[in-house]
Parts: structure tokens; C-alpha cells; sequence
């Protein structure tokens, strides 16, 4: 992985995840544990309303998690209940802390390859539907990173598990001086707890 980024992991694994957010993780971890121990692709699917804040950092951050605790057969995934865009802001914050991100495509919705080390496959971020072709349609597990979706999409088609684990929205600093530190702790915060939850996993 790329020094910068290595940097920032070192940061998430020290940031201090309160019991209250460790039950909210637990199903997770343990979806993530049953998986393995069926042999199973371990898909996660992060829905929000838009797909352009946080299902993103969630999926960024969740991936990379995976692959550096070595937790086999993890693919993460990200929709909305609507489809938009990557919000830029998050692309630019997600390059301050390590990656690199090339734009893939240039129309309104935009298709980046988010790169964590030279040889590595990128991950794909662009916004879409939850339940686009692109993305799992069955035996995946469904996070509900906002309230809106948790509350709108009580039923997700083909998830083996709905769990909410919602976090509060970076798009309340749009506009004002404190945007860029907003995203950058939203995004720490969301790294640090799927850091978490892939060091719980017994492989």
C-alpha cells in the first residue's frame, strides 16, 4: 500500500471506538465470521440516500480493511436509494489520506478507480441504485449508512442481513469553512470502525 496511506491506517487503528458503536458493529463482524466459515464470498453492500458520501467511505475504507487483515473473499459494494454522484469533496479527502484516484469516465456520474498501491486491482466508485447490476443480488450483507435509507428501504432484495450502521452526514459542512475537517474526521471515523471490524474476524 501506498506510505501516505499506510500513515492513516496507523491513525485508524488508534482512534477509540466506544461500546455503543461496538454493538452497532457486532453483526457485522459476525456476518463477516459465518461467511468464512462457510467459504463463502463475503459481499457488503453500504446504502445510503444518494451513494455520494458516505456509502463511499464505507465501501473505501471497509475494502481496504479487508485486505489488510488478510480476510479472504471480500468484495464491498455501494448504492443508494437514488443514484447521483461521487461527491468531489470526497475524492479529494480520500487523497489527502493515501490513494490515488484516476477518473475512469467524465459524465455527470463520474466513474473513479481509487488506487491503494501500484499493483493492486482499484476499487470502482461511482454512484448508483443499490440494487444496480453492478452490485450483489443475493447472499450480501445490506449497511444502512444513513437513517433516510434505513428508514425508506425496510426490505433490501437478496441481503442475508440488513444492519444499520449509520453515520452522520459530512454534507451539513458543504459550503462553509469547516467542510474539509468535517470530511476528513467522517472519514476517519468511518475508516477507523471498518478497521475494526476486519480485526475482530478469527480467520
Amino acid at each position: 500500500m501506498y506510505p501516505k496511506l499506510l500513515e492513516t491506517i496507523e491513525l485508524l487503528k488508534n482512534q477509540e471506538i466506544n461500546e455503543d458503536r461496538k454493538a452497532a458493529l457486532a453483526p457485522l463482524v459476525d456476518f463477516i465470521q459465518k461467511k468464512l466459515e462457510e467459504k463463502k464470498q463475503v459481499n457488503i453492500n453500504f446504502i445510503c440516500t444518494h451513494n455520494s458520501r458516505r456509502s463511499h467511505l464505507s465501501q473505501v475504507w471497509a475494502q481496504i480493511a479487508g485486505i489488510y487483515y488478510k480476510v479472504p473473499g471480500v468484495t464491498c459494494y455501494s448504492g443508494g436509494t437514488e443514484e447521483t454522484a461521487m461527491f468531489p469533496k470526497v475524492i479529494e479527502t480520500l487523497k489527502e489520506q493515501g490513494f490515488t484516484i484516476l477518473k475512469i469516465s467524465g459524465t455527470e456520474n463520474p466513474v473513479y478507480a481509487v488506487k491503494f498501491s501500484e499493483s493492486s486491482h482499484p476499487i470502482i466508485g461511482f454512484s448508483k441504485r443499490y440494487d444496480s447490476p453492478f452490485n450483489p443480488t443475493s447472499g450480501f450483507a445490506a449497511i444502512m449508512t444513513c437513517s433516510q435509507a434505513d428508514g425508506g428501504c425496510p426490505f433490501i432484495v437478496g441481503a442475508d442481513a440488513r444492519i444499520p450502521i449509520t453515520f452522520e452526514d459530512p454534507k451539513i459542512s458543504d459550503n462553509t469553512p469547516e467542510q474539509t475537517k468535517v470530511y476528513q474526521e467522517r472519514s476517519v471515523q468511518i475508516g477507523a470502525e471498518m478497521f475494526y471490524v476486519f480485526s475482530q474476524i478469527k480467520k
